[in-house]
C-alpha cells in the first residue's frame, strides 16, 4: 500500500492538553479518512514503546507515526504524513516539505516541546 493508504499508528502524549486538541483537530478535518488512523496514548507505556522501536523520550520530543509496513517516521516527517492523507491538509504538507520551511518549522517545533516539557516538572 502507498503512504496514502493503510493502517497508520499515531504515538502521541495523552497527558498533553494541546495535543489531545491537536488530535481533535486532525480527526475533524480527516473525516472518513480519520478512520485509517490509530491514536496511540504514550503515557506510561515505555516498555511497548521500545518494543515497536520507538524511544520513549524521543516520542515525548517529536511526533512519530508507524505506517502499514512497519516504517516509524518521525518529527516533520510524521506531520507530512499524516497530513498528505487528508485532501484539505496536502497544501500544507507540501509547504512544511520545503527545504527552507522544514529546518525552521522544526527548530520551532523542539523549542515549544522543550518549553511544554520544562513545565511539568
Amino acid at each position: 500500500m502507498g503512504l496514502n493508504s493503510g493502517k497508520l499508528i499515531v504515538f502521541y502524549d495523552g497527558s498533553c492538553s494541546t495535543c489531545i486538541k491537536d488530535r481533535r483537530w486532525y480527526e475533524k478535518l480527516a473525516g472518513k479518512t480519520g478512520e485509517s488512523v490509530e491514536w496511540l496514548d504514550i503515557t506510561g507505556r515505555d516498555e511497548e514503546l521500545r518494543q515497536q522501536g520507538v524511544d520513549p523520550d524521543k516520542a515525548l520530543r517529536e511526533l512519530h507515526v508507524k505506517d502499514d509496513q512497519g516504517e516509524i517516521h518521525r518529527e516533520m516527517d510524521a506531520y507530512i504524513l499524516l497530513m498528505s492523507r487528508v485532501p484539505v491538509l496536502k497544501p500544507l504538507a507540501w509547504l512544511i516539505s520545503l527545504p527552507l520551511i522544514r529546518p525552521s518549522l522544526a527548530k520551532l517545533y523542539h523549542s515549544w516541546v522543550e518549553r511544554r516539557l520544562a513545565g511539568r516538572t
